[in-house]
């Protein structure tokens, strides 16, 4: 199979990870809203545990000034929100929150550097390429699982969050096209990229929804929101574990 063919179709199937969410179609609307505040402190869990374990880590591996980048993208991130809100809230009540599109950004470019990994693997071997698509797919699993519930809780309508979810998985394809055309600059960007991506899921996590989850005041609540975020930390962490790239 010709080197490009396959890294487009690994790109492509990484790509369909993000359509996970049509899943709930099947669940009538009442039995989505009363699961949504478990999904939303999944997706907790998976953004710190994605952030922490996942892209920092990876970052250092790959250049200096990681913590610098984080750094920058949480500011970044606060920025983009700020603008966001006084572009669509401040004459009236948001319908959606401004953290969906946060959200978006940020599995944006974490999309893209998936793509330029996945086109980098490829290059370098076959089955190193093969092998970098299964553990990038069983990465995105847990994480598009939460990221569908952002969307979800934040205002968008299912049909929406699959289709703004499946065109920030798109970014993959850049990614691909941008290793492919010039390796030498994305790897050169590689740690920058991914620590803004891991500011920007700790700024996600811990301003935008995490504080939702302390909302009720019930401590059965909250307890069981520290749980399900636990959970989303640990998937990440067996994910890499066992699928290390």
């Amino acid at each position: 199979m010709d080197v490009v063919v396959a890294i487009l179709l690994s790109v492509l199937l990484t790509s369909l990870v993000s359509l996970v969410g049509i899943f709930t179609l099947m669940f009538q609307e009442g039995v989505l809203r009363r699961v949504i505040k478990t999904l939303v402190a999944f997706a907790s869990g998976t953004l710190l545990g994605a952030a922490f374990l996942d892209l920092l880590p990876e970052a250092t591996e790959h250049g200096d000034f990681t913590l610098t980048y984080a750094l920058l993208g949480i500011v970044l991130f606060f920025i983009v929100e700020g603008v966001i809100r006084w572009h669509h809230c401040h004459e009236e009540r948001c319908e959606v929150h401004s953290f969906t599109y946060l959200n978006l950004i940020g599995d944006g470019v974490h999309n893209f550097i998936d793509g330029a990994i996945i086109a980098a693997a490829y290059l370098t071997s076959f089955d190193l390429g093969v092998v970098t698509t299964i553990a990038i797919i069983f990465h995105e699993v847990p994480q598009e699982i939460g990221d569908f519930g952002i969307l979800i809780y934040g205002g968008f309508t299912r049909a929406k969050a699959l289709f703004f979810n499946f065109l920030s998985a798109l970014a993959s394809f850049a990614g691909a096209a941008a290793a492919l055309l010039s390796s030498s600059l994305v790897t050169d960007l590689v740690p920058a990229l991914l620590g803004l991506a891991a500011g920007g899921f700790i700024y996600i996590a811990t301003t935008d929804l995490m504080p939702e989850l302390q909302k009720s005041g019930e401590t059965r609540d909250v307890v069981k929101s520290l749980l399900t975020l636990l959970l989303g930390i640990l998937v990440i962490q067996l994910v890499i574990m066992f699928f290390e790239v």
